[in-house]
């Protein structure tokens, strides 16, 4: 418990520096690295996904106070399994396929986490139906023919 709220003080001070300044904020909501055992452990819903913990982003948003105005969601999808740092190194990483969407962040994904049980159970929702949609692109990277992009 003591490290959960030490992570939303870090989360809150840091937001209260960016509120003046342009900035993009990046949030991991599985909050750790896919592994099988981990997916196994959460008994996650999701095929390719680990459980989204929905309170880290609802208090960022909070805490940049209607500054944040677009939420980029990206998907990465490694076909060949998941690469270590030393296969990046080595250029043993081969394929990587990536899926963005850019989505606006409105006044419905702004409230009070902790203290409005309707709010939290809402922005909960919200997190869960954006899981299943990236669940189902995950899929769909994964099984995907891979498109060569020449530059």
């Amino acid at each position: 418990m003591f490290l959960k709220g030490k992570d939303i003080e870090v989360t809150k001070k840091a937001c209260d520096k960016f509120q003046y300044f342009p900035v993009s904020i990046m949030n991991f909501l599985e909050g750790t690295r896919f592994t099988i055992e981990k997916h196994d452990q959460q008994s996650s819903q999701y095929k390719h996904l680990l459980m989204p913990k929905a309170g880290g982003l609802s208090f960022a948003l909070n805490a940049m106070d209607g500054k944040l105005h677009q939420l980029i969601d990206v998907t990465i999808v490694y076909p060949e399994g998941i690469p270590s740092f030393f296969d990046y190194l080595c250029g043993k990483v081969p394929n990587i396929k990536v899926h963005i969407r850019v989505m606006p962040i409105d006044d419905s994904l702004l409230g009070n986490y902790q203290g409005d049980a309707e709010y939290r159970a809402y922005f909960q929702q919200w997190v869960n139906n954006l899981w299943q949609e990236k669940d189902q692109q995950f899929a769909c990277l994964l099984h995907a023919e891979t498109k060569n992009i020449e530059q």
